[in-house]
Formats: structure tokens, C-alpha cells, sequence
């Protein structure tokens, strides 16, 4: 999985006058980064949802004031009102249709309040509670994994800057071994043939110098991109070129990797989940209680064919003239609900098996991430100890070739092969340094240990 894996106020640029430094870049990006920002919303949000869980224990308290005008006419006779709107009268039964009209009027306060769940509020609770948890190991997960990125960038865009100046310097060291070839075949010290291999040599470092500053380029923006900054010609901090870390040894069990314990955190919501679907079958127990009291301008005595008293008053409506209450308690329960759920529960476990596999294949290529870091930085430990040897013979022969082909004592291809030889010595030289940390940093990021690797650098 390769690597499966905080802002900063302004871009460090080549004008800057001091450089800018890995833990300040490590800041720009886990201030600035736009996924990071994502995950904070996130974590917000299940803690919003943990208080709204909370709140859904409060009883459903609900009030009306209706006031209305028309008609009362009632009729015998049976109504299935399904998907079609009804209109509801209370009136008398009349031998033929009228119109009498007046205001009525209807106040009244529902509450309904499921007092009791047993346990199934709670697990509802808790599964929200876990929602707020597993976002949190994400967030932190995805600071650790940018912190690591942006470290692993600032160090390749670093070795880029100094190929290029290797670059620079192999350029002019062709263009002078140039100058000599030609000054001896102009006078016949030499055949025209080394002339032209001179030339080939300046045209291959003049290449090799165009894709040293493509390559710059291409670091350059993606540092830029992981501190969400323009892409300027960045003024890193060149200590790592000649400093060790002082310490490569980590205590922190890979289990406490940010990515560990994210996917640990999936398998712990997972679990949760199940306990709330076997939960959901339960029953409830409500207490509900109902008060209302009506008005209207149809008198208690009327009647459309004997006694037509009402009035067309809007106040003689619209004020209470008969109130009712209600109250009880009710068990509910969804008998069927026990086979709908009992599928769901079997395919949340199904889940919470894929999330332990992934746990496991995740906590094996960090284990085996950890036994590579180690051994790259013995090895990288040891290149310290002998690029500098290296470099020196290789100058050294370079050296002694340029002297020896001024004199005419060797041939071109001789100190062709010397200026190659120093270029790769050189090269070898300038990446040294850098590969022991970043082989630090790819033992950080299997252990979860960044403090092993953020501490040691400025």
C-alpha cells in the first residue's frame, strides 16, 4: 500500500531571507489543506448528530390554533379517504343540502413522549457516539498522512534543488574541458574528433541540466499543492544536507499508527451498529396526553330543519365553548420488525469482517514497511560513511585527467569518463544525507512514531 499513511501564513520563496523550514511547511499544510478542512466539517457534524440523538428522548410536544369557516352538513354513509383528501364536518344529518355557514374554531395540545426504549435510545446514542470517534481517527489519520507527505515532499524537492546545481556544476566543468579540447585541436595537439565528443558531452549536461529544473518544477508544485500555496521557487532548509538524525529507534507499536486506529475505530462502529439493529426490535412505552377545546357559531340546539340558530359573528366562532382531555400509556411494538432486521444485523457483521480483514492487511504492510525503514537506514547510514571517499577519488581522478589530457598524456574518452565518474560521486554525495531521513520518515510513518522524526529536524 506504499504509504498508507498540520498552516502556515505565507509561501517561503528564493527572495525569502531565511528559509523556510520542514515543521513550518508541516503547519502550512495541516493549517491550509483543503481535505484536512473536510474532515474537521465532518467530525462537527457527527457531534452535532450526538446531541440531536440525545434531544430525541424529549417528548413530541405539538399545539394548533385553527380557526375556519364553512358548513355542517353530514350524511350517513361508509369512506375510505385513501390518497384522496376528506373534509371533515361535525353537524347534524339533513334531509337536503343547505348552505348555512358559520366560524368555528379549534384548540388544542398534543403530547406523545416514549419515556421507555429499553436500551434502544441508548444504542442509538452509542452508535452516534461511535460515528463522532471514528471521524475523529480519520481526522487524525489524515493530519498524520499529510504531515508524512508533506515531509516526504519537502525532502525530494530539497534533493531536486541540489541536482540542479550538480547539474549547473557538471555543465561547467564540459563547457571547460571544452575551451582545452578546442584550444589544442586549433593547434593540431589534438584530433578534430575530441572536439566533437566535447561538444556531445556540453549538449548531454545542457540536457541533463533542462531535466534536473523539469524535475524541480514538478516537486516544487506538488509541495505547493500540499500547502494549498502558489507554487513558488521555495528557499528550503539545506541542514539536512550535512546533519544525522540522532536517533532511528521507536517504542511505539504499530498499533498505535494513526491508521491503525482508524481502521480499528471502523470495526469498534461496526460492532456498535449490530448492537443497535438487534436493539431496534424492541417495543416502547409511551405516555401521551391530549387537550382541546373547541368553538363554533352553530348553536348546541341547531338543527336545518327545525331550529336553524347560528350565528355568522367571526367572535362568536372563534371563542372556546367546549374542552376535552385525554391521557394514557401505550406499548408499542412491530412484531414483523424481528424479520426485517434479523437480515440487517447478519449483513453488519458480514461488514464487520471485511473491516477486520482490512485492519489486518493493513497492520501486516506497516509491520513489513517498518523491517524495510530499518533496513534502509542501515544502508543509508553506511553510504554516508563512504560517499565522501568516493566523491574525493573521483575528483581527485578528474583532476589528474584534465592534467594529464592538457599535456597530451591521455585521450578525451579518458576524461570523458572521469567527468562522469565525478558527476555521479557528486550526485551520490548530495542524495546521502537526505535518503537516512527519509528512510527515518518512512519508519515514522509505518510505527505512527512522527515525534521520532519531527523532533530531530527544525
Amino acid at each position: 500500500m506504499g504509504l498508507l499513511l498540520f498552516g502556515f501564513d505565507k509561501p517561503a520563496t528564493a527572495q525569502s531571507s531565511s528559509p523556510m523550514l520542514l515543521s513550518e511547511a508541516i503547519d502550512a499544510g495541516l493549517k491550509n489543506y483543503q481535505s484536512i478542512k473536510a474532515k474537521k466539517n465532518y467530525l462537527d457534524a457527527s457531534a452535532a448528530l450526538v446531541q440531536n440523538t440525545r434531544n430525541e428522548y424529549l417528548p413530541n410536544v405539538i399545539a394548533s390554533v385553527q380557526q375556519d369557516y364553512g358548513t355542517i352538513n353530514g350524511q350517513y354513509g361508509p369512506l375510505g379517504a385513501v390518497g384522496v383528501p376528506g373534509l371533515a364536518s361535525s353537524g347534524p344529518v339533513s334531509a337536503s343540502q343547505n348552505w348555512n355557514a358559520s366560524f368555528g374554531s379549534l384548540y388544542f395540545i398534543n403530547t406523545n413522549w416514549e419515556f421507555f426504549t429499553f436500551g434502544r435510545l441508548r444504542s442509538k446514542i452509542n452508535l452516534a457516539s461511535a460515528q463522532v470517534q471514528r471521524d475523529s481517527a480519520d481526522l487524525v489519520q489524515e493530519q498524520f498522512i499529510h504531515s508524512v507527505k508533506i515531509a516526504g515532499a519537502y525532502l525530494n524537492l530539497l534533493t531536486s534543488q541540489k541536482l540542479v546545481q550538480n547539474a549547473q556544476a557538471n555543465l561547467n566543468r564540459a563547457l571547460s574541458v571544452k575551451e582545452v579540447v578546442t584550444a589544442r585541436t586549433r593547434t593540431g595537439l589534438n584530433a578534430g574528433v575530441d572536439s566533437a565528443i566535447a561538444n556531445a558531452e556540453v549538449s548531454r549536461a545542457r540536457l541533463a541540466l533542462i531535466n534536473a529544473r523539469n524535475n524541480e518544477l514538478q516537486l516544487r508544485i506538488q509541495l505547493a499543492q500540499f500547502l494549498n500555496v502558489p507554487p513558488a521557487a521555495f528557499n528550503l532548509d539545506t541542514s539536512f544536507f550535512t546533519a544525522l538524525p540522532a536517533e532511528v529507534k521507536t517504542n511505539a507499536p504499530v498499533t498505535q499508527n494513526p491508521q491503525i486506529k482508524f481502521f480499528q475505530s471502523r470495526i469498534n462502529q461496526s460492532d456498535v451498529a449490530t448492537a443497535y439493529l438487534k436493539r431496534s426490535i424492541l417495543p416502547g412505552v409511551n405516555l401521551f396526553g391530549v387537550f382541546q377545546t373547541r368553538g363554533s357559531g352553530f348553536d348546541h340546539t341547531y338543527s336545518p330543519a327545525t331550529n336553524p340558530k347560528y350565528s355568522g359573528d367571526y367572535l362568536d366562532g372563534i371563542r372556546p365553548t367546549r374542552s376535552n382531555y385525554v391521557a394514557g400509556l401505550a406499548v408499542t411494538w412491530n412484531i414483523m420488525s424481528i424479520a426485517k432486521i434479523k437480515q440487517q444485523v447478519k449483513a453488519q457483521q458480514f461488514i464487520t469482517e471485511a473491516y477486520k480483514n482490512e485492519y489486518d492487511q493493513v497492520n501486516t504492510q506497516l509491520q513489513d514497511q517498518l523491517i524495510l525503514a530499518d533496513q534502509r537506514i542501515e544502508n543509508s547510514l553506511e553510504s554516508v560513511h563512504e560517499v565522501p571517499q568516493q566523491y574525493q577519488a573521483a575528483a581527485d581522478a578528474f583532476l589528474q585527467k584534465s592534467v594529464l589530457y592538457k599535456n597530451g598524456l591521455t585521450n578525451i574518452v579518458d576524461l570523458q569518463q572521469a567527468l562522469f565518474t565525478l558527476n555521479r560521486a557528486e550526485t551520490d554525495r548530495s542524495v546521502a544525507y537526505i535518503n537516512v531521513w527519509q528512510s527515518l520518515l518512512l519508519k515514522s510513518a509505518a510505527s505512527g512514531d512522527f515525534d521520532l522524526f519531527i523532533r530531530q529536524v527544525k
